[in-house]
């Protein structure tokens, strides 16, 4: 049975590259949309985003999508959060002053750190390459992330998300010696920092697992 994809447009993302690769991973029923009713007959839900935390929660509040994604989560429907996608499902977040996010999986989004390990400057915002590592949930949880395991993905973003529970991390990159979140998943709530639309085999590997599972 053909699952019915739902990307939530709220005003801030990559939304089309993003319809693109659940397009071209099997994805067959996808709607681009900010509409209450197409986020309640999802079986998927995919929250993508580019940009500032603050204005993505606020493109939510003011269509009026907080209570439909709550309540689709709350139901047991899948969510794959994309970059600020990800970084929403914190609890809260310090980007440009304090503010509330789904609080969905609960943890903190934070600066990335200026200097390494060792004491030597860092550029933020960190654009590039970074191979993945697993913890032991992503290596034993998803079977798409352990194929990923030590694969490159492409990464774009100034803050990361810090989970409360360590346990919530399926994955993590290394920026500098600092060990930052690349996944998180908590029951049928997943995130990911990087862009699985633009990382090759690997990101759609990750999108076709979402999507068809």
């Amino acid at each position: 049975m053909t699952k019915r994809v739902t990307i939530v447009d709220f005003g801030i993302g990559n939304l089309f590259s993003v319809m693109r690769a659940v397009e071209v991973t099997g994805g067959e029923d996808i709607r681009v949309s900010g509409r209450a009713e197409d986020i309640v007959d999802a079986d998927k839900l995919i929250l993508p985003g580019v940009g500032a935390f603050k204005d993505g929660m606020l493109g939510l509040r003011e269509r009026g999508l907080l209570p439909h994604i709550l309540s689709a989560v709350q139901r047991g429907k899948p969510l794959l959060g994309i970059c600020l996608g990800m970084q929403l499902l914190a609890t809260t977040s310090e980007e440009f002053g304090l503010h509330s996010g789904l609080a969905l999986i609960p943890g903190k989004v934070k600066p990335m750190p200026r200097v390494s390990v060792h004491g030597d400057p860092l550029k933020v915002p960190y654009i590039g390459w970074s191979p993945l590592i697993l913890s032991t949930q992503g290596l034993s949880e998803v079977s798409c992330l352990a194929k990923a395991h030590n694969n490159s993905v492409y990464l774009v973003h100034s803050y990361y998300f810090e989970p409360d529970d360590p346990k919530n991390i399926l994955a993590s990159y290394s920026f500098g010696g600092h060990l930052i979140t690349a996944a998180v998943r908590h029951n049928n709530i997943t995130g990911v920092q990087f862009h699985p639309e633009k990382s090759g085999a690997v990101g759609l590997e990750i999108i076709r697992e979402f999507i068809c599972s």
